[in-house]
């Protein structure tokens, strides 16, 4: 079978590999039927070291069930699935919790001998656990939107979950990334009264405000905070939103909200040493929050309302590529000349 890998910064290649195999009697074999690149993935493609074995790439999937191990209930080749970019065995304490990336026997695509979802099948650890099943017959239209439950949507929902988005709440969301507007169609569903996104690329903010956005910041750093503050009568967000990573989004963020409030990040932090003292988050009582998303524990919550047509988050995808020209996706997204790429097997 095919599959991707990167082998150092701006370097993904389509591979020939052994066909995905059960290794486990909790495993299943999934033949992807939709996959996509990850905003995440771009951070690699900018800095990675160069190897000769290569990274499996691709966490997000839609795809059919072709076998299950020994051990695997409620699964059976045939089944229309959706996973979550992590997978995890939905019994541990935490996976109980609802932190389901922390689970005790869970783990990522691409990393400890599993493979990546850009590829024509996968193996899927924890299969029971992992995998949702999808009503049979579901119009393909919808596809790209039930896609987003594996990951983007549902970050997006993590932010404002964690972030304790409610009516009442003034929402700012930084990045006009997939993820960013996701964290807006998140916020809307939950009921803000009023979301401001900062971004400066039309395309991107435009579908933001069908989204639900009120506002749009285009500027950033100090003249992006003294905007979102002029835009709230001096007195910040209650909630913020972090969906970039980098260090300069974190220092917009912690500028931006009002005493009392909360920050929630589900960016990947390209640091590990950020301010939290008195002139950051101390001295204004905010709470720093997110992480990588659980999406496993949002699933069924979120999958009524694509199937029914309340939200369409699938809005973010732009563009559309087989899988041997997976390469162009990642340049077309690392370029801006595309949010968001499904790969096709």
């Amino acid at each position: 079978m095919r599959a991707t890998f990167m082998f150092g910064a701006g370097d993904v290649r389509v591979e020939d590999v052994p066909d995905a195999k059960l290794h486990e009697p909790t495993d299943a074999v999934v033949r992807v039927v939709l996959a996509c690149v990850c905003g995440s993935d771009l951070h690699p493609y900018h800095s990675m070291s160069p190897t000769d074995e290569g990274v499996p790439m691709g966490h997000e999937f839609l795809g059919v069930v072709e076998e299950v191990g020994a051990q695997v209930t409620g699964l059976a080749p045939g089944d229309f699935v959706v996973s979550p970019f992590a997978f995890s065995d939905n019994t541990c304490a935490f996976c109980r919790e609802g932190f389901h990336t922390a689970c005790a026997h869970g783990g990522w695509y691409g990393a400890g001998g599993v493979g990546g979802a850009q590829a024509e099948a996968v193996r899927v650890p924890q299969a029971e656990g992992t995998l949702v099943k999808i009503p049979a017959g579901v119009d393909e239209a919808l596809w790209p939107s039930l896609l987003t439950l594996s990951d983007v949507y549902l970050t997006g929902w993590h932010a404002a979950h964690m972030g304790r988005v409610a009516p009442g709440r003034t929402v700012t969301v930084i990045g006009d990334g997939a993820v960013g507007l996701s964290a807006v169609l998140a916020s809307k569903r939950l009921g803000a009264d009023r979301i401001i996104l900062m971004g400066r690329h039309t395309d991107r903010t435009n579908l933001g405000r069908e989204f639900g956005a009120t506002d749009v910041v285009a500027e950033r750093g100090d003249e992006g905070i003294a905007k979102v503050r002029d835009l709230t009568a001096g007195e910040g967000s209650h909630v913020v939103l972090e969906a970039v990573g980098h260090m300069p989004a974190y220092e917009q963020a912690y500028g931006i909200v009002r005493p009392g409030g909360v920050v929630s990040r589900v960016g990947v932090p390209q640091y590990e040493q950020a301010p939290v003292g008195f002139g950051s988050l101390f001295g204004k009582n905010i709470t720093l929050t997110g992480g990588p998303a659980p999406v496993r524990a949002y699933i069924e919550q979120a999958l009524p309302d694509v199937l029914e047509g309340r939200i369409e988050p699938g809005r973010v995808f732009d563009r559309t590529v087989d899988l041997d020209h997976v390469a162009d996706a990642y340049q077309a997204m690392d370029s801006r000349q595309a949010l968001k790429v499904i790969v096709r097997p």
